[in-house]
């Protein structure tokens, strides 16, 4: 057996609709039950979200406020009042700045933007920048992905006489700012048909309201914070997604162009992985360290060489980013082991001095996948006694939710329910420590803290296809609520398994099932070599995709959890390296069992004793308790119903057979009942014999073997037909007739010869099927 790392939520689909959709749609049966899994439960809206490109976007004015806000800035630009735009200094900030930038700009607008410090400033609006916006004499402000939650902030603008105009779509708290407009699609009472967009899709609402057409040109800034900000990639965030980067592809903005050279990715390259995994992460470097201000200027500058200097700056930046997230995680891990182990703990809130508060969302994040526990990381300023940080959650603990019900400890704060940010008063640390955890053991389970893998579909391999993988490509780009597809093999052989990479921590494998065989690769997955058996059946989870390599396209699964859900039966009989088995392949989930002194006082250096059992008889055998245990068979016992005795109590998950002998029984001369006869005819003519001076000589004449003489001895002696003194032998007169197996020496010599016959020298299978069949006849 071997555990799959993580619980398979494998969704079920109504075949009804997988048949309905595969004749309407000319899709495969497979696509067919990803757009099912997906949420499209009519042909309609499968066809919709397959041919994004012919959707179009929703009317602006349908957001509350909109009008307002269009007709307040149009003023502002004909009257030539300078506007302000404040951003947010992540990727979906200055995305969102860099779009409303652009829109106003090609307005004519006399506009500028103003990003807060992260450090200094912290998250929002704040009044100390205000004052600064309104002595440069800035008449009306717009916020991009923020503000909602500034009730003070927006009460302290009207003080300063200048227009505040909203535009967010984080959650709303229960008081919003009284703003001249709000623009965001979560407000309460609001009839958007979207309510998901990200800040930079807010933005975009806007700048196309302002425009009076869509502004295609500014998709390929839009992409980048929808992307980034993890928000749901259906409907319109599908169509910006699409469309975006189909024109990042064509770009000519020379910010993106030099960003995506110091990335090294090709334009015929990009994908949502593009932006993921190398463009929002640099973009999201620079705020996290210092201000946020070079990367809106690197989205927005017309200049090649400032924008290959801006872009080499903000990738030594994300260096230095990786190397204190690195660093903080290492740190936070030890904190948490010693002081707040998982265990003991629903909700892990770490807490460190002087930490980069612009990197421990990044921390937070690692925690979670390593704990997999609801976390908050903060970095404390013990001067001012202020604790900044963020949050993020796992599936069933609404982060959103339950912060809101510290709102007396938490002055600011805001998110949503998988990821939030707060500051508060190093002194309320541990209440919320207190708090969090009492709320999380009210709602979620054990259960609840295993890690979710959610599989769209079980894939047989016949449905392993170049034309199934290609035709899944229709559902790019993938994202949250729209993730790349993951499929579920169930129990297929491997035909083969090995490590690869340089340091051999990768698994390449080959399996099949009816005749069809896909290579598989597994990342970081190299260890599970030494877990899975010969023969045994694996099920693989992970996402298909192509290989490419030289002119050949093959179809593959890339690996990210494998199971067997068989016990399993691992050989280590042969030319046994005992001391490498010790050092490399045993773990402290396994146990020992040996069934003779002299094999542990033999290899008592290697063996870890604390693991050791040692039985002795059937009882002591019947007595364990190996139901899904790792057991190791260090030796045989004496008689093969101690086994069967072993396992009364439950199969185990796991056999290692080493099977460790100091005599090979099966091999010696084994005496037939012909040998004994001559033998008792030898005694009755040559009268007593002595076995110390002769034996030898007897031994060579017959081409026997010392030992089968001493055997044979021992075996007249426990039936009384002879007497042995001082090694002389000499029969017993008028002896009673008895047969050989009523010597105890002659049946336990039958029976170590069958067992090592059963379980010493045999193939692997024969060697499974013996213990099958021990399963069986122990059980019933």
């Amino acid at each position: 057996m071997l555990q799959s790392k993580k619980r398979w939520n494998v969704q079920e689909c109504d075949e009804q609709l997988v048949n309905e959709f595969v004749e309407n749609l000319n899709i495969t049966p497979l696509v067919a039950s990803l757009l099912l899994n997906r949420g499209m439960t009519t042909v309609e809206a499968a066809r919709e979200f397959l041919h994004v490109d012919a959707q179009t976007f929703h009317d602006p004015f349908l957001l509350h406020d909109m009008d307002k806000a269009v007709a307040r800035i149009q003023q502002a630009i004909d009257h030539n009042e300078k506007i302000m735009i404040y951003g947010d200094y992540d990727a979906d900030g200055v995305s969102s700045t860099s779009v409303m930038l652009s829109a106003l700009q090609q307005l004519g607008a006399d506009v500028d933007f103003y990003i807060p410090n992260r450090f200094t400033e912290g998250y929002g609006p704040n009044k100390a920048a205000f004052d600064k916006i309104s002595a440069g004499g800035y008449q009306l402000v717009i916020t991009v992905d923020t503000g909602i939650s500034a009730v003070e902030e927006t009460a302290y603008a009207r003080e300063l006489n200048f227009d505040l105009i909203i535009t967010d779509h984080h959650e709303p708290g229960p008081v919003l700012p009284d703003a001249y407009a709000i623009i965001h699609p979560k407000l309460p009472g609001s009839t958007y048909p979207f309510k998901e967009l990200a800040g930079v899709g807010v933005a975009f609402k806007l700048a196309h309201a302002l425009l009076g057409e869509l502004p295609e040109h500014l998709l390929e800034l839009a992409v980048i914070g929808t992307i980034a900000d993890l928000v749901p990639l259906v409907d319109e965030n599908r169509l910006i997604a699409r469309k975006g980067l189909d024109y990042l592809k064509l770009t000519k903005r020379t910010g993106i162009e030099a960003l995506l050279s110091v990335c090294g990715v090709k334009r015929e390259e990009i994908n949502e992985d593009t932006i993921g995994f190398a463009m929002a992460p640099r973009i999201n470097a620079v705020g996290r360290l210092q201000d946020a201000d070079p990367a809106v200027h690197l989205l927005m500058t017309t200049n090649a060489e400032e924008a290959k200097g801006l872009a080499k700056e903000i990738d030594a930046l994300n260096k230095v980013r990786q190397q204190i997230v690195n660093d903080i995680t290492e740190e936070a891990v030890e904190f948490v082991e010693n002081m707040y182990p998982p265990d003991e703990n629903s909700v892990l809130i770490v807490e460190g001095e002087g930490w980069n508060a612009g990197v421990v969302g990044i921390v937070a994040s690692r925690l979670v996948e390593k704990f997999y526990r609801p976390t908050i990381v903060l970095s404390i300023d013990s001067e001012n006694r202020i604790a900044k940080g963020s949050a993020r959650s796992i599936e069933g603990f609404d982060l959103f939710a339950n912060l809101s019900k510290c709102r007396d400890i938490l002055p600011h704060f805001g998110g949503h329910p998988m990821a939030a940010g707060m500051t508060l008063s190093s002194d309320d640390v541990e209440e919320l420590r207190t708090r969090l955890n009492e709320q999380a053991s009210n709602v979620l389970t054990e259960q609840d803290f295993i890690p979710i893998t959610s599989v769209d579909t079980v894939c047989t391999t016949e449905e392993i296809t170049l034309e199934n993988i290609e035709q899944m490509s229709a559902l790019a780009p993938f994202g949250m609520h729209n993730p790349k597809p993951k499929v579920l093999i169930k129990d297929v052989h491997t035909t083969s398994m090995r490590k690869i990479g340089a340091n051999k921590n990768h698994l390449k494998l080959v399996f099949e099932d009816s005749d069809v065989s896909v290579d598989a690769v597994g990342f970081g997955l190299g260890y599970i070599l030494d877990e899975v058996s010969p023969i045994a059946k694996v099920s693989l989870v992970g996402e298909l995709s192509i290989n490419e390599w030289n002119n050949m396209r093959k179809p593959q699964l890339m690996v990210e959890d494998i199971s067997v859900d068989e016990w399993q039966m691992f050989d280590y009989r042969s030319a046994v390296d005992v001391k490498r088995f010790f050092e490399q392949v045993f773990t402290d989930q396994m146990k020992v069992v040996a069934f003779h002194d002299l094999t542990i006082d033999k290899y008592k250096s290697l063996l870890p004793m604390e693991h050791v059992v040692l039985l002795q008889n059937e009882e002591q055998a019947k007595a364990c308790m190996f139901a899904g245990e790792q057991i190791v068979l260090l030796d045989l016992p004496p008689l093969q119903k101690w086994l069967e005795a072993l396992f009364v109590q439950g199969i185990p998950s796991r056999i290692y057979a080493i099977f460790l002998t100091e005599e090979d029984h099966y091999f010696d001369t084994i005496p037939t009942r012909d040998h004994f006869k001559w033998f008792y005819g030898f005694l009755a003519k040559k009268g007593p014999f002595d076995l110390k001076r002769y034996k030898e000589d007897l031994a060579i004449h017959k081409g026997w073997s010392k030992e089968t003489i001493d055997f044979m001895a021992k075996v007249f002696f426990e039936l009384e037909f002879v007497t042995i003194n001082n090694g002389l032998i000499s029969l017993v007169k008028n002896s009673a007739k008895r047969d050989l197996i009523e010597s105890a020496t002659y049946r336990q010599k039958q029976q170590q010869i069958e067992i090592e016959k059963n379980f010493i020298y045999t193939s692997y299978v024969q060697l499974k099927n013996q213990f099958q069949d021990i399963f069986k006849r122990s059980i019933e």
